[in-house]
């Protein structure tokens, strides 16, 4: 197979422009990934793999990143983004409509952060993965904290629209992420299950009635 290379060019690091063709080979890499972990586990796939899949060198691979550590927050990091934008969305559009009923709203909200099993696989194996690195564990936690600080002042708009208002914005981060967690496990294991779907809905309103009051 033909491979192209990019070890000639320096290493990007923070505050570097990157370049339309580095931006490209990045995300190259990064789909290259997402399906080599989705394939063979993030704990079996090897550089050689992605760079194989991507049809370019090594050299590529660790002119964009150090590790597959490193490309793996990336991903995680670009998919966050690509979320909350979706979160963004929903929330402008919800403006400009009145919410009546807390658990359809819930139910909307939960349309734009998908059950892609692939990326849970991911997930979870990546989890496991840094459990066993305090380091890694370390990182992953401050980056799970910033995307929830990011996703709670939306939380609270999107519940303003049905005249509620959070009474703890931490206790409510921390069982959103939980029951996100718990019921996307649910759901992997009984896909074709419309009930475990139903109730994933139904636990996500529970909680945001818990940690919220009436204006």
């Amino acid at each position: 197979m033909a491979m192209s290379t990019e070890a000639d060019q320096p290493t990007a690091y923070p505050g570097v422009r990157m370049t339309k063709r580095r931006a490209e080979t990045r995300q190259r890499l990064l789909d290259a990934a997402f399906d080599a972990f989705a394939a063979e586990g993030f704990g079996r796939c090897t550089v050689e793999q992605i760079c194989e899949r991507a049809s370019y060198t090594r050299g590529a691979f660790y002119s964009n990143f150090a590790s597959l550590e490193e490309l793996f927050l990336a991903m995680w990091e670009q998919r966050s983004e690509r979320m909350l934008s979706e979160v963004t969305a929903l929330l402008d559009e919800g403006h400009a409509v009145e919410v009546t009923d807390l658990r359809r709203g819930v139910e909307r909200a939960l349309r734009v952060i998908p059950l892609d099993d692939k990326w849970i696989r991911i997930t979870y194996e990546f989890t496991a993965h840094a459990l066993r690195n305090p380091e890694l564990r370390r990182i992953m936690a401050a980056r799970e904290d910033a995307i929830t600080a990011a996703l709670l002042p939306m939380v609270e708009a999107l519940l303003s629209l049905a005249d509620r208002r959070v009474t703890d914005a931490a206790a409510l981060g921390r069982a959103l992420v939980a029951v996100h967690d718990g019921t996307a496990t649910q759901c992997l294991l009984e896909p074709d299950s419309a009930t475990v779907r139903t109730q994933r809905v139904d636990l996500f309103h529970h909680v945001v009635l818990a940690y919220s009051e009436p204006c």
